[in-house]
């Protein structure tokens, strides 16, 4: 929010607060020259007080952050099955755990690089959480690129072997092409040519399709998102806070 608006917002909300419910203000019926010496009246008092306009933008700000929380949470709600067990994307972690962390990422994402050791700390600190990867390309044709070659991987050669294009290409710093990925493949023992023959497979399309119309009926358009939970996080988030917030949903599931 701008210094404009933050200013004109908290201004509105302390007039509010001016009012009590039993002498609420109503501006329509007062004339114009009521209202100039009200408008006059408020701006003497927020000149003498203005204490109020911080504690306005703060109220505000929290009531928005409040109503950002439910929205996320319905969301979640809503599309809890598709996000945990969609029977596409690959599982890890312990696939039985009592949590699941669900991570929407693009390799070509620095902040997704930095999340790829944090969430790695989580899950070997916490043996009871299952992690679900959602590829959800959205950083150009190299991400897709990327992304296609991740879940044909998946389709030819099985989970293990995803896991290990999954790495490589979280670490990989170069641009992403053709001969860089079939060097990936060749360097894991892979059958690239086996690869890229289904990657612009209708299969891995409709994969990545899905991905992305759930990530728009969330009104996710940044990586890395997660969710755990029922906690949308959207960015970067270190191990610890993670921690933090899992031993607080197995105490309110206790």
């Amino acid at each position: 929010m701008n210094p404009f608006t933050r200013a004109a917002t908290a201004a509105a909300t302390a007039l509010a607060l001016l009012s009590t419910p039993a002498q609420a203000l109503d501006l329509s019926n007062m004339s114009e020259a009521e209202r100039d010496a009200f408008g006059e009246q408020v701006r003497a008092y927020l000149l003498e007080n203005p204490e109020l306009i911080l504690e306005a933008v703060d109220l505000l700000e929290q009531r928005q952050q409040q109503a950002e929380a439910a929205r996320d949470g319905t969301l979640v709600a809503d599309n809890l099955e598709e996000l945990q067990n969609d029977g596409y994307s690959w599982v890890g972690g312990n696939p039985d755990g009592d949590i699941t962390l669900v991570e929407f990422m693009d390799y070509r994402c620095g902040y997704c690089r930095r999340a790829a050791p944090e969430v790695a700390k989580l899950l070997e600190s916490d043996g009871n959480i299952r992690l679900v990867i959602k590829e959800f390309p959205i950083l150009g044709e190299a991400s897709v690129l990327s992304s296609r070659f991740a879940v044909a991987t998946k389709l030819v050669a099985g989970n293990e072997a995803y896991k290990q294009v999954h790495d490589a290409l979280i670490a990989f710093g170069s641009e992403p092409n053709e001969v860089a990925l079939r060097r990936i493949a060749d360097g894991l023992s892979l059958d690239g040519d086996a690869i890229f023959a289904r990657m612009d497979s209708e299969e891995v399309t409709a994969e990545l399709r899905q991905t992305r119309a759930l990530a728009q009926r969330m009104a996710i358009s940044g990586t890395p998102t997660f969710v755990l939970g029922n906690e949308l996080l959207r960015g970067f988030l270190p191990a610890d806070q993670m921690e933090i917030m899992v031993a607080e949903i197995r105490d309110q599931q206790s």
